[in-house]
């Protein structure tokens, strides 16, 4: 009989976060519901294995010597520290445990915009002129015109971004600025707004690549002067215009050529920042350029998120495609991997490989 493999969901939860007078509204807004992890441990279940799922804090290290997996389900986002999407990593690979999604050094740079974006800029890929800003009364860049984006530098999941990120002039830029100065502590990422049709492209796979059906949000029903981007509330407030305005729209309808571009550059950009597994690619189109906002390698997998919603059309269940990622991190098992691909299938049998 084989062993039936027992796979940790390793999480941060919202409703077990840090809480403190004062904090932004949004702080927390890019950790799971326990909703959420729950159903990520069941369709984990779905799939033959055993799971349960362990908070990604300071308590890791006993709770997972108890718990002995074979494999994590990493989709811990951290609490504290600019690096912390790469914490847990770094736990499991000195424990020598294999798990889903990138490593460490990926997820660390991804939360950093701005180094992510000179990365993407020494490989040639395009993507929006920006400057960080330390002060609010920085003195702008030559190559930066108006309007701008401004947003935090090291957060994600719409943290900071509302109608008022968009800036048009100098005094809106200071004042945005020093928002995100004050209520984030950190500094102020500012680039310029790609006023364009914005894709999601979910690129899996490591080594050999697949790129799902592409998703694009819809923003036709906003007006153009509002500024039409994924602010905080079109994610989490269902109240908002912005969450009942912009619809998806999968998939996305483009041209063969534009298809082909779109997602050689997603690809590209996978590649460029070491991502494995799987990630989410936030792109928009102007003037017939493919500009990559955002690397996102530890993307939110929720069923009714983008990247699930695409990993459906392309004949993955959600039960399914937590068996793809777990088997692709089996393949990284240091007894059950081995050299040969076509054993590590056969133990792992749920799901074949990416090709």
């Amino acid at each position: 009989m084989k062993k039936k493999l027992r796979i940790a969901v390793l999480a941060n939860i919202k409703e077990n976060a840090p809480h403190w007078e004062g904090m932004a509204k949004d702080r927390w807004s890019d950790l799971d519901s326990a909703k959420t992890v729950n159903a990520l441990v069941e369709a984990i279940r779905a799939g033959g294995y055993e799971s349960e799922y362990l908070e990604g804090d300071i308590t890791l290290p006993d709770t997972i010597r108890k718990y002995q997996p074979d494999i994590c389900f990493n989709i811990s986002e951290g609490h504290y520290g600019d690096s912390r999407e790469g914490q847990v990593p770094a736990l499991l690979e000195m424990l020598r445990i294999p798990y889903t999604g990138s490593r460490v050094l990926t997820l660390a740079l991804a939360l950093d915009k701005p180094m992510t974006k000179r990365i993407l800029h020494y490989h040639e890929l395009p993507t929006p002129a920006f400057q960080v800003f330390e002060r609010p009364d920085e003195p702008l860049n030559d190559d930066l015109n108006f309007p701008l984006f401004v947003k935090p530098s090291s957060e994600g999941t719409g943290m900071g971004v509302s109608a008022k990120s968009v800036v048009n002039n100098e005094k809106e830029l200071h004042e945005q600025v020093d928002y995100i100065l004050r209520k984030y502590q950190q500094t102020a990422l500012v680039e310029d707004f790609i006023d364009g049709r914005e894709f999601h492209v979910s690129v899996v796979g490591d080594g050999k690549l697949q790129v799902f059906p592409i998703a694009e949000m819809d923003f036709s029903a906003i007006r153009e002067d509002s500024g039409r981007l994924c602010t905080y509330d079109s994610k989490f407030n269902p109240a908002s215009s912005d969450y009942q305005m912009i619809q998806l729209r999968l998939p996305a309808v483009l041209s063969i050529e534009e298809k082909l571009t779109l997602e050689e550059t997603a690809i590209a950009a996978y590649r460029a920042t070491r991502c494995r597994d799987y990630a989410r690619l936030d792109i928009r189109l102007r003037n017939g350029t493919f500009y990559v906002l955002d690397v996102n390698p530890n993307a939110d997998i929720s069923p009714d998120t983008s990247l699930a919603l695409s990993a459906q059309l392309a004949g993955y269940s959600h039960a399914q495609f937590g068996s793809l990622l777990v088997n692709l991190a089996a393949h990284r098992h240091p007894v059950f991997g081995g050299e040969d691909p076509k054993q590590a299938r056969q133990i792992f049998p749920t799901i074949a490989p990416v090709v």
